[in-house]
């Protein structure tokens, strides 16, 4: 098996992962988790969206946790934008990079976009010219790479057709999502076969939800075939309002445990990143889902025990 020796992991909790929850988290909460993100090795935090709070109401105070957090040297501060008025705010607040998105389904296009693929296009091309007129980079997503909640199964012909476009725009990266996380090792082969074909492996992210257990399986498949981004979130939290059944992201501290074991460099400290995880965990007011998590909190519960009996 031959595997790169060095990963770039890209977190995403602070958008993707609270654009799901339905408990609003305070501003300062989100200022404070994203100033614990940017202590812990992370060079990649996207911090927010500019979709219009009507669509998405937990992530109203995009503008102003972006001009509240702590910017730390080396770490690009992200956000997502929908179109040109999105982008427009953002650049008011600094961002350092800005995502569009759009998904290689029909069905999923128009449940969270509103509009067909080929409607899309145009109003992308328009964010990503004004946002490289304005030397701000731009990062591509593309939802529902495997499958879509609407349409069935997404093939990777599919798939091709949206990355042509969106390359040819300028976008300088492309994630690939796995939104309703079905997807297993094969069919992630088969998708990155047919892109690989005609772009470098150096184009594309890899962004798994884990609905089925299978999202570090896919991870390791695409780490194979020569992917060295991942997009993860803090304890597994996320999904999309606009795919039934989404459950949340692979966790950040779950693939950061898997690539260190494999002697992958990262540059993420785990004991920094769990910290900020339960962080947010008792902000949200829900316990989240990673491995990493539940093993801290039982070796914590462990030693508070052990500390009684002394």
């Amino acid at each position: 098996m031959h595997l790169p020796t060095k990963v770039t992991i890209k977190e995403v909790g602070p958008r993707d992962g609270l654009q799901n929850e339905s408990k609003f988290i305070e501003t300062q909460d989100k200022v404070d988790w994203i100033n614990l993100l940017s202590k812990t090795g992370l060079d990649y935090i996207e911090v927010s969206s500019f979709v219009h709070p009507k669509w998405i109401p937990q992530l109203a105070d995009s503008e102003q946790v972006l001009k509240s957090i702590n910017r730390e040297k080396g770490v690009t501060y992200a956000a997502l934008v929908p179109n040109i008025r999105g982008l427009e705010r953002a650049l008011t607040c600094n961002v350092n990079e800005v995502s569009v998105f759009m998904s290689a389904s029909e069905g999923h296009n128009k449940s969270n976009i509103n509009k067909t693929i080929d409607e899309t296009f145009p109003v992308l091309k328009e964010v990503v010219d004004e946002a490289l007129k304005a030397n701000v980079k731009v990062r591509g997503y593309v939802s529902t790479v495997i499958a879509c909640p609407y349409d069935g199964p997404v093939s990777p012909e599919q798939v091709l057709k949206v990355v042509d476009r969106l390359a040819e725009m300028g976008v300088y990266e492309i994630s690939l999502g796995d939104t309703i996380g079905v997807g297993v090792p094969t069919q992630v082969e088969s998708l990155l076969s047919t892109l690989l074909k005609h772009f470098p492996s150096n184009l594309f992210a890899m962004h798994f939800h884990d609905t089925r257990g299978t999202a570090l399986a896919n991870v390791v498949k695409s780490l194979e075939m020569g992917i060295t981004t991942f997009d993860s979130s803090t304890g597994g939290l996320g999904g999309c309002p606009y795919a039934k059944g989404a459950s949340g992201n692979v966790s950040t501290e779950d693939l950061l445990y898997m690539l260190s074991a494999m002697n992958i460099e990262t540059g993420v400290n785990q004991e920094a990143l769990i910290e900020s995880a339960f962080f947010i965990e008792e902000k949200i007011g829900k316990k989240l889902v990673s491995k990493q998590m539940e093993i801290a909190r039982n070796e914590r519960s462990a030693n508070v025990d052990n500390a009684r009996t002394v």
